[in-house]
């Protein structure tokens, strides 16, 4: 072998070494849930929906290289708890009631409606700096959304491009028939239509925005409750070159273990957003234990 070919069989060989370990680098997926002090038992359970979330990502057959973390309170002023995160999967209270613990934002009666504190405004620049700098993809249920104070709802608008606005948007309890729209998104990989009892948060303001795809419609039962398909899901493209995701259910805990493609779709959105590839036929991964 002469010089030239033993240099291209040593670079063979490290290539050969640093590939497969660079390839499966984990995506490090922070999933923070509220303290549940809001609604009956089996009623926004967001640890429990979350750390079953987080099993089935863990236990998946398709979907390697995925490290979870599970984590109950609000979000850390301390950034450095989330500084490696790809992805940050957010399910709690939002700022409507005083004696609830808001999972991003203060409760809008601590507030003058408008802005906040110095320490929250400087937490939360520092906060937006950190999304937008290391590209953390977001993803966002339900109550998690009921933003009243301006500048909370800024923040939501430019991380996740809609907003769900309390007492002009939607979030009646019924019977739901899901669908999804007809759009190619990795998301949608091997979900099928579902039907089943939800608190559906919908009928969101969503101004034009080429980044955002919308996924999921879904029209209640009671014609009280709505006449039309409306969308309650969707991925967005963000400027800063990170992923959002979007989800307006996720209410009754039982759902999690009852209905697959509630299940599979929002594996599919966590992964797609944690910067994965969705597996073709969607993310597989057994019905997980009560935890």
């Amino acid at each position: 072998m002469g010089r030239n070919g033993r240099w291209i069989g040593l670079l063979m060989g490290l290539v050969a070494l640093a590939g497969p370990a660079a390839a499966q680098a984990p995506k490090k997926i922070v999933f923070l849930a509220g303290p549940k002090q809001h609604g009956a038992p089996g009623r926004h359970e967001y640890e429990k929906d979350l750390r079953e979330l987080a099993w089935s990502l863990e236990h998946a057959s398709n979907l390697k290289s995925v490290q979870t973390v599970v984590l109950v309170g609000k979000m850390p002023r301390d950034l450095a708890q989330i500084a490696d995160a790809d992805e940050i999967v957010i399910d709690g209270n939002g700022d409507w009631l005083k004696t609830e613990t808001g999972i991003l934002f203060p409760q809008m009666a601590d507030t003058d409606g408008l802005t906040y504190d110095a320490e929250t405004t400087a937490w939360l620049k520092s906060l937006d700096a950190l999304i937008k700098q290391k590209h953390i993809g977001l993803t966002i249920f339900h109550y998690s959304m009921w933003v009243d104070n301006r500048a909370g709802r800024t923040a939501l608008l430019d991380w996740f491009g809609g907003l769900w606005i309390p007492y002009a948007s939607h979030n009646p309890v019924d019977t739901w028939a899901v669908r999804p729209l007809p759009v190619r998104h990795p998301i949608l990989s091997g979900v099928a239509p579902w039907t089943y009892r939800e608190e559906m948060y919908s009928r969101y303001f969503l101004t034009d925005n080429p980044g955002r795809t919308e996924l999921l419609e879904a029209k209640p039962d009671d014609p009280k409750n709505g006449l039309v398909f409306d969308p309650v899901s969707w991925a967005y493209a963000r400027p800063d070159g990170g992923r959002s995701f979007v989800w307006g259910g996720s209410d009754f805990h039982d759902n999690m273990h009852t209905v697959g493609d509630y299940r599979k779709f929002l594996l599919n959105g966590i992964a797609w957003t944690a910067g994965l590839e969705v597996p073709r036929g969607g993310v597989s991964a057994p019905p997980p234990p009560e935890l």
